[in-house]
């Protein structure tokens, strides 16, 4: 079993430390909210009063922050790259833009420590359940092989992407291609609907035929058609919009700064960011189903 420390115990944070802790790991935790660390130690970590203190003596360093610049602070500002044991290998599984990722890895490089970039997909059910999928850059093959233990006790799927900020590409292009897909299927099932389909009919057929995806598996944006599904408790998250937003905005920037043309990209970032201006950031991104039907009586 690992020493392992956890920084940032939020709506993620919390359930992926609260499976290392059952999963056997000798678990430091520290969070700016004090309600947070005294339900991981009510678990069996070791509360820490600081990012540092919780690093003293880890073999890994876990952080899970809401966006990049609060990892750079953390790492280079706050001098946890410098303070954290010389041995360990700090993993940051936010969701952040590659290039901060990437100048995260070389300033880890400079100091001789190793840094795995390790964003995640599955939400915060599969964070609880520990089903999630890690998307991981490194430079070192072999660090991630060190890894990899670790983030299996968290999930389900573990894959190397490729070199330093890999890992945040690779989640950006599933997040783009997931808000797509949602979108997609909110619109078939608001066109079935309209035509008069019955929406549980029209969702066993597209799942039987060539219009088969994961939202219609497991999330179906329409309400009342699949009892776990935030659609079916007021869209309530799962994945708010606005997270699925800053996403978007990640996407958008990997493709400006590749000169990558993406326009459906562009489309569903556009309509996130319409959805969310209008109040419904908090709300599951399924909730874009209301969207399209809006933007159907608008039409």
């Amino acid at each position: 079993m690992a020493t392992v420390a956890f920084i940032g115990l939020g709506n993620m944070g919390a359930p992926m430390a609260a499976n290392l802790v059952r999963g056997g790991h000798d678990v430091s935790v520290f969070d700016l909210v004090p309600e947070a660390v005294n339900a991981l130690t009510a678990l069996g970590a070791k509360a820490s009063g600081s990012a540092e203190q919780a690093c003293s003596g880890a073999e890994f360093v876990i952080s899970m922050l809401p966006a990049g610049k609060h990892v750079e602070s953390l790492y280079l500002d706050q001098g946890l790259l410098d303070s954290a044991p010389a041995s360990a290998i700090l993993v940051d599984t936010s969701t952040i833009d590659a290039d901060t990722a990437r100048k995260l890895s070389a300033a880890a490089v400079e100091k001789g420590k190793s840094m795995v970039d390790a964003p995640v997909s599955g939400g915060v059910a599969g964070a609880a359940a520990g089903t999630l999928s890690f998307m991981c850059g490194a430079a070192n093959p072999e660090v991630f092989e060190k890894v990899k233990p670790l983030l299996l006790d968290m999930g389900e799927n573990v894959f190397l992407a490729g070199g330093p900020g890999a890992g945040q590409v690779a989640k950006a292009c599933n997040n783009m291609l997931l808000s797509i897909s949602m979108i997609g299927t909110s619109e078939a099932l608001n066109l079935g609907a309209k035509n008069g389909l019955d929406p549980a009919v029209l969702s066993d057929i597209m799942l039987a035929s060539s219009g088969k995806n994961w939202v219609l598996e497991v999330y179906n944006p329409c309400p009342g058609l699949m009892a776990n599904a935030p659609a079916s408790r007021d869209y309530e998250p799962g994945f708010m919009s606005e997270l699925m937003l800053k996403d978007l905005e990640l996407a958008m920037a990997a493709a400006s700064g590749s000169e990558t043309v993406t326009p459906l990209g562009g489309l569903a970032y556009s309509l996130y960011n319409r959805h969310v201006s209008g109040g419904m950031g908090k709300k599951d991104f399924s909730s874009i189903f209301q969207a399209i039907e809006s933007l159907q009586s608008e039409g």
